[in-house]
């Protein structure tokens, strides 16, 4: 049942939706009546409340993908199709913690908030002090955010591994970058995390990949990867199933990767076959490092023999 103070949804049979919060003599005046709230709190969800003028509304309650669609934004909007990759690929869950900057205008805190449970610990950062009230106060409004820890703070500064009021020693478990430029603050991530945690970036432009990209070569990273995600609804007839006009298509690219440290004595047992070895060449010629002696001699002959 609804409680006053819930977030509900009202359904009209149009199929409109209004999304508001229940609260004690604020009824919800329509072109098809009043809706008491007194009504609504006594109407279980999936059921139907009727209007003054006897027009039913159903009353649902409102998920995860309605509380991060419907917050007010002042930041680029990040779809929920992008957030649920990343709490899947950094492995947000209770008793894990998590950093994340910077907050924006709370949607992803809210989604990290959501999975990462009683136990679990949310770090976000935000150095535009607007941005970080919009944030505390979008989270605070879909009823999450006991677990998170907001931080006015500029990255550059670090990410408090030493600050007693923030991670206090404790190293965090993964990390969310969303800045214009996530190379410059590489050094202070791999301080901030355990070894082998998982990082992810959100980035708008190619070029800024390519350039991330390089950075991460030169650290010790392993597993990266880059992708977009794509939605495509279909029409939900089942004699005349087709796809949607319109589609979610390309809104970011995500880049995933992992603090790895690296060693000679792994390097030494990968058996690369004639294009990895040429991949291999390259990258050593973009680090600006000579390939070993053995190396160079066996990738001529496979050059040789492609």
């Amino acid at each position: 049942m609804p409680q006053y103070g819930d977030l509900t949804f009202l359904v009209s049979v149009k199929g409109k939706r209004k999304l508001l919060r229940i609260k004690e003599n604020e009824d919800w005046q329509t072109q098809h009546g009043l809706v008491r709230m007194e009504d609504v709190v006594s109407t279980p969800y999936g059921g139907e409340v009727k209007s003054s003028l006897g027009v039913p509304f159903r009353v649902e309650r409102p998920q995860l993908f309605d509380l991060i669609m419907g917050i007010k934004r002042q930041t680029q909007i990040m779809y929920p199709k992008d957030m649920g990759y990343i709490c899947m690929k950094l492995g947000v869950g209770n008793g894990r913690t998590v950093l994340e900057a910077g907050s924006g205008s709370g949607g992803l805190t809210i989604a990290l908030s959501w999975f990462s449970g009683e136990n679990g610990t949310v770090h976000t950062f935000e150095a535009r002090e607007e941005f970080y009230n919009l944030a505390k106060k979008n989270v605070a409004w879909a009823g999450v955010g006991k677990n998170v820890r907001f931080h006015h703070r500029d990255i550059a500064e670090g990410f408090g591994i030493n600050d007693p009021t923030i991670l206090n020693g404790k190293k965090a478990d993964a990390l969310f970058l969303d800045v214009r430029t996530p190379w410059d603050y590489l050094d202070h991530a791999l301080e901030a995390l355990v070894p082998g945690a998982p990082l992810a970036f959100l980035l708008p432009c190619v070029d800024q990949v390519s350039t991330l990209l390089l950075a991460l070569e030169k650290g010790p990273f392993e597993n990266t990867e880059v992708l977009e995600i794509l939605v495509r609804p279909w029409k939900a007839v089942p004699d005349r199933l087709r796809p949607a006009d319109r589609m979610c298509a390309h809104t970011c690219f995500l880049v995933f990767t992992k603090h790895q440290q690296k060693s000679p004595e792994w390097d030494s047992y990968l058996k690369l076959g004639t294009r990895e070895r040429k991949q291999y060449a390259a990258k050593m010629k973009r680090l600006g490092l000579d390939m070993p002696d053995d190396d160079e001699q066996d990738f001529e002959h496979a050059e040789f023999q492609d």
